[in-house]
Parts: C-alpha cells; structure tokens; sequence
C-alpha cells in the first residue's frame, strides 16, 4: 500500500488551505488597521480582529490556557485526521477531502496561536448593524469540512 492509494493521497487540499490561509493573514496584517472595516461589499467588510477564543470567541477572555488547551487539541485532531485519511482508500474522495479541509484550518489557526497568541480572522459579513462573527479562510475551511462530513455520514449511515 502506498500512499496514492489511501486517503493521504488529499493531502495537498490541506496544504492548500495552511497556504491560503497564512498568505491571506499576512495580507491582512500588512493592509488593514485593527478594527477599522474596509467595505467590499453592502454585507461585506475585511475587518482585522485578533481572537484569543475558538470559533465565535468562545474562551476569548479566559487567562491564556485557551491558547495551549486549543494548539494542542489541533495538533491530537491533526494526528487523528491523518491516521483516518491512511485507513481510507483513495477513492473516497470525498471523504478524504473533508477531513483534509478540517486538517489545513486546525493546523492554520494553531500556526497563529503560536506565533501571536491569538487566531487573526477579518471576514465581516453584516447586514446594517449587525455583524456574524468575523472569521478567516481556516475557519471557512473547518465549517466546509464539517458540513462535507456531515453531508456524508447523512447519505452512508
């Protein structure tokens, strides 16, 4: 068995997210103003917020062991997800995509929980005055995931 004929053979999607989601990062740190919105759009804003939380700042005030709980719970996912994409045969695409999906957002927001203490997300969507929480590319790609699994564990129960 090589790795072409596992699920590892989609490993490169999470690459591709680990790479999007940095290079977008720096983009944003290089751009914008903390906390200033650029509009993009009507509903639509790049705004940079530091989230020291999990997803919709869930843990955002606790004292900094969130950081260490939340790197490390990225790193256990990470190593599960490799070991399910390697007991999977690559023509379960679609099933190996999604967990390469959660893989490349777990490992991109635990690179900048280790180089800043805090996850930069800046995707603002809004209608008036109220704003879903801001998020980032890894976020998008852990959600998209999810849902690709759930889509799956739905059809093949």
């Amino acid at each position: 068995m090589t790795i072409f004929s596992t699920g590892l053979r989609w490993i490169w999607v999470s690459i591709i997210v680990v790479i999007l989601d940095q290079a977008s990062k720096y983009w944003v740190l290089k751009n914008l103003i903390f906390s200033e919105p650029l509009q993009i759009l009507p509903i639509f804003n790049l705004t940079l917020a530091f989230n020291r939380g999990a997803a919709f700042s869930f843990l955002h005030s606790a004292s900094g062991w969130q950081n260490i709980f939340l790197g490390s719970l990225a790193f256990i996912i990470s190593l599960l997800i490799i070991y399910w994409l390697y007991t999977l045969p690559a023509r379960s695409r679609l099933l190996s995509i999604a967990f390469a999906l959660v893989m490349g957002g777990a490992i991109g927001n635990a690179i900048d929980r280790l180089r800043f203490g805090y996850v930069i997300d800046f995707f603002d969507f809004h209608i008036q005055d109220w704003h879903f929480a801001i998020f980032n590319v890894a976020d998008s790609a852990i959600c998209i995931g999810a849902a690709l699994l759930c889509w799956h564990w739905l059809r093949h129960k």
